[in-house]
């Protein structure tokens, strides 16, 4: 069972233009999630998302563990 309070403090920290803590290991994905980002709201529970222009468009493409995101 996942805390949801983790994943809604991040997306509210994401969704008023806020910088990430370092402990949630924020970066830029390649490949098919070019233009995403990846941050992990615990180490094996991460939140792919992307961010468009300054309108603070917030698109949550998808969440979980990284078998579950990233498997071949």
């Amino acid at each position: 069972n996942k805390d949801l309070n983790k994943l809604f403090d991040v997306v509210n920290i994401l969704a008023e233009g806020g910088i990430l803590e370092a402990k949630y290991r924020d970066h830029d994905l390649s490949g098919k999630y070019k233009g995403t980002r990846e941050c992990h709201i615990e180490p094996d529970w991460l939140l792919v998302y992307e961010i468009q222009n300054d309108v603070l468009v917030l698109i949550l493409y998808r969440l979980g563990t990284h078998s579950e995101l990233f498997k071949k």
